[in-house]
């Protein structure tokens, strides 16, 4: 029996996520899989309505192999979609709802995207509307989640009610022949990530490789039937989809989506609905440990937690054991391009370990550390992480050269990450090769925050740096040379970044200077521009 078998199955058998589903149906039945404030699905429940969407699926034309995406926060309908879209064997983009119109419509037409499921309103926006402008023409059919009923005015063509009632149009028969197709190695996602180019790439993975890791790190995780599982990491993230809600319907838990931060509002749901697990970065225990009246709450039914995305002290981790009751405390390290899973601390490592370290490698996985040259180095040195395994992406849709740049003739992912391993190869990452920041948990990639401002009628040049931030862990600080008689200010530009790029992708800090520093071949010279920030002195 490998790590991920049940002592009852071989996980070879449920390695697409229609057959996961089929098999939890079968198994936990009446147990509830999601649950929310307007309502339940039982896991049976949620088999059917997965095969209800599914069949307004093919009612609309959606071939197996096509791409369909879903731009909406955690919501029971995110999974009821995303578990059709793939039950029909087209594969899911999921788009982040932070993302304004303008790059959502980049990346639904990278996608050749035709169908989108979309959130109405929400956090005082109109997504369809927000789109509309920048509506590619490759995109047929917008879906709207908790419509009642909609128009075709102002970007929105029906609602899931309306969508759902063409289920009758395909056949049962016709569903169950199309569902029998999907394999382990059917494209099951294409998530979108940036790189250095500063466009994002879309990471293809297929279900094998997903259902089996899921399987895997739910195992490590301890993750059990019953489980109450709070997912306050979006369900566009790898870390709130396939170690979220994938994990969990894995594992026979409850999944309980949560559609905004605030750490009030979670522990009162951890109180009320008694949460036994509840992931996020760092940045989300922080938060809940600085909450007033933590101390006189009752979080005894809280017991597992896993971090990562950022360094953590061992104090950390102490106090999420001593003051929010978690019995298992476990980091970890992974990337879109490995399914998001890659190493993941053990229950019993110790506090230095957990908070110093990101874990050894999953099983099935493996990390080296390499030199220049590509050779392992030893332990203890510095090198480029590199990832093997059934859990490296397929590739970049539509991007042969810039998969073979990240993934080499051997298999080695080739993360871009520095880090070292220690004597019993734990993984701990040091700094980044690449330019990229993460603010608050999310991955900024400068290049592409520079080439939304190339957008901007008065921007002649910008270059973006991260710098260490208290709050945040990083923020953007962005160099701005205006164009010959253009007129903007920092705060005007500001202003424009956060209507036209996600709020974490927005520069904390605008400066307004005569020219960038560059090399003799035109480089723009970052380290100047990071010393420069660092000491508060003009670029």
């Amino acid at each position: 029996m490998t790590p991920n078998q049940t002592p009852n199955e071989s996980i070879h058998e449920t390695l697409t996520t229609p057959a996961l589903i089929a098999r939890g149906a079968a198994r936990y039945g009446a147990r509830i899989a999601i649950e929310t404030p307007e309502g339940s699905l039982s896991y049976a429940e949620l088999d059917a309505a997965r095969i209800e969407a599914a069949r307004a699926l093919m009612a609309c034309g959606v071939a197996a192999g096509e791409r369909v995406a879903i731009w909406a926060p955690n919501l029971a309908e995110w999974i009821v979609a995303a578990l059709a879209i793939q039950s029909v064997g087209a594969a899911l983009v999921p788009v982040n709802t932070r993302m304004k119109g303008l790059e959502a419509g980049a990346i639904l037409a990278d996608s050749g995207a035709r169908v989108l499921f979309s959130c109405g309103a929400f956090l005082g926006e109109d997504y369809p509307a927000m789109l509309a402008p920048h509506r590619p023409a490759t995109l047929e059919r917008v879906i709207v989640f908790g419509a009642d009923h909609v128009d075709g005015h102002n970007g929105h063509d029906e609602s899931w009610q309306q969508f759902l009632a063409r289920a009758s149009e395909t056949p049962l028969e016709a569903f169950r022949a199309r569902e029998a197709q999907v394999g382990p190695d059917t494209l099951m996602d294409v998530m979108f990530t940036s790189g250095t180019t500063g466009r994002p790439k879309g990471v293809m993975t297929a279900h094998g490789q997903n259902v089996r890791a899921a399987h895997g790190w739910a195992g490590i995780a301890m993750l059990r039937e019953g489980d109450r599982y709070l997912i306050v990491s979006p369900f566009f993230h790898a870390f709130g989809y396939k170690a979220g809600w994938l994990a969990a319907l894995t594992s026979g838990a409850t999944v309980l989506p949560h559609l905004v931060f605030d750490p009030r509002a979670v522990l009162e749901r951890v109180v009320r609905e008694r949460v036994s697990v509840l992931p996020g970065p760092p940045t989300l225990y922080h938060a809940l440990l600085e909450t007033p009246g933590l101390a006189g709450l009752d979080l005894s039914s809280l017991r597992v937690a896993v971090t990562g995305a950022a360094a953590i002290a061992p104090s950390l981790v102490e106090r999420m054991r001593a003051e929010l009751n978690f019995e298992i405390v476990l980091t970890g390290y992974g990337l879109t391009e490995s399914c998001g899973f890659a190493t993941l601390c053990r229950h019993g490592d110790d506090a230095v370990t957990v908070a110093q370290t990101s874990g050894r490698a999953m099983p099935g996985m493996e990390v080296r550390i390499a030199g220049p040259d590509g050779a392992p180095v030893a332990p203890g040195e510095t090198g480029e992480v590199w990832v093997r395994g059934y859990n490296v992406m397929r590739g970049y849709l539509n991007d042969a050269a810039a998969t073979a740049q990240a993934v080499d003739a051997d298999g080695w992912l080739h993360t871009g990450d520095l880090g070292t391993l220690d004597e019993r190869g734990y993984l701990r990452v040091t700094d980044r090769i690449k330019d990229m920041f993460i603010v608050g948990g999310f991955n900024c990639y400068p290049a592409e925050i520079e080439r939304l401002f190339a957008a901007h009628e008065a921007v002649a040049q910008v270059a973006v740096v991260g710098m260490p931030d208290a709050r945040l862990g990083e923020v953007g600080h962005a160099y701005v040379v205006l164009r010959a008689g253009a007129q903007a200010d920092a705060a005007s530009l500001t202003e424009w970044a956060r209507r036209n790029m996600a709020n974490y992708k927005v520069p904390r800090r605008i400066e307004i200077v005569e020219a960038l520093p560059v090399s003799a071949a035109g480089k723009v010279l970052k380290y100047r521009l990071r010393e420069g920030a660092r000491e508060g002195a003009p670029a």
